[in-house]
């Protein structure tokens, strides 16, 4: 392949041309050589006339093309477009909206909105198979409105003080010097946030939460300690302030960017925001890019499924 591209500006000449679009996703899906998506024989040939690959083993839909099994699955939209609405997405560090990605790519509003929900999935890490060990931060925000923006009556009936009135509940983990995990909870309840804990952090780990009492009762499989924000924010090494950065970057896109987003696709700009998040540090744009793109295999996600219509089954791969 020629020099891959280092810079937006870049990648969207590079990708202009078709002949990189196969080239690049080739390599990724199939870094070892093509199989077929559904029985994995490596006895396919390319049919070069309409760029896709023929199967030689017997059973149906032997025929596949690149995009077969993976987020651009059935989608329209040639790779010239999928492919820098990727790299934007995966880049800019408060998100790119539907209406900024339907005006750049020249495509309508809705299908920008699709396309960039499609790419969150691929965004999504898991399912996790080890626990994070050594000092681990645990805490929850609360995600929805501000109670000025609201109408009085409105905000009279939905908002009371600072608590969970009429917002949403996110509850995360962060190990320090490494990666953070963050999901939507129904409730911040002990029983709900422990086992997320519990589920997400190897027992005997150094744990640091605030005095929310949903806590209370981690000592015996934590070394837990807290603190308490009423007194103090920094006591030695006890805070969550590496969680705090990780909400401050969450609410900065959900309210700057996206400015409107539904509670049933909230999980799916966690995901975005956390893909950033854990691959700040040694990576570029491009390695940021390619890594997306290694995991957009087993991701299909379709309209029906996306608007509630059916329910998701997405499986990963």
């Amino acid at each position: 392949m020629k020099r891959e591209p280092k810079t937006l500006q870049e990648a969207v000449i590079y990708f202009s041309n078709p002949d990189n679009c196969h080239q690049y996703m080739v390599a990724r899906r199939w870094p070892q050589g093509v199989r077929c998506p559904r029985c994995a024989s490596n006895k396919v040939k390319f049919q070069a006339k309409y760029n896709r690959w023929q199967c030689g083993s017997h059973h149906d839909r032997r025929q596949f093309t690149v995009k077969t099994g993976t987020i651009f699955e059935e989608s329209p939209l040639g790779m010239d477009k999928w492919l820098p609405a990727v790299w934007m997405i995966v880049n800019c560090k408060n998100g790119i909206s539907s209406w900024e990605l339907h005006r750049a790519l020249g495509v309508t509003q809705k299908t920008a909105w699709f396309v960039l929900q499609r790419i969150r999935l691929a965004m999504k890490s898991g399912p996790f198979v080890r626990s994070m060990s050594g000092q681990i931060e645990a805490d929850e925000s609360f995600i929805g409105g501000k109670a000025r923006n609201m109408h009085k009556s409105v905000r009279e009936k939905k908002i009371k003080g600072r608590g969970p009135e009429g917002k949403t509940i996110v509850a995360g983990v962060l190990a320090r010097h490494g990666e953070v995990r963050a999901t939507v909870v129904p409730t911040r309840k002990k029983g709900q946030l422990q086992k997320f804990i519990r589920d997400n952090v190897e027992a005997g780990a150094e744990l640091f939460t605030d005095d929310l009492r949903s806590y209370d009762g981690l000592e015996g499989e934590f070394v837990h300690k807290v603190i308490d924000h009423a007194e103090a924010y920094v006591k030695d090494n006890v805070h969550t302030n590496g969680l705090e950065n990780f909400w401050s970057l969450l609410k900065r896109g959900l309210h700057g960017t996206y400015v409107s987003v539904e509670p049933f696709h909230l999980f799916r700009y966690i995901d975005e925001q956390s893909f950033r998040y854990n691959n700040r540090e040694g990576m570029n744009d491009h390695d940021r890019f390619s890594k997306v793109l290694t995991q957009v295999v087993g991701k299909r996600l379709t309209l029906a499924e996306l608007t509630g219509k059916v329910r998701e089954t997405t499986a990963f791969a």
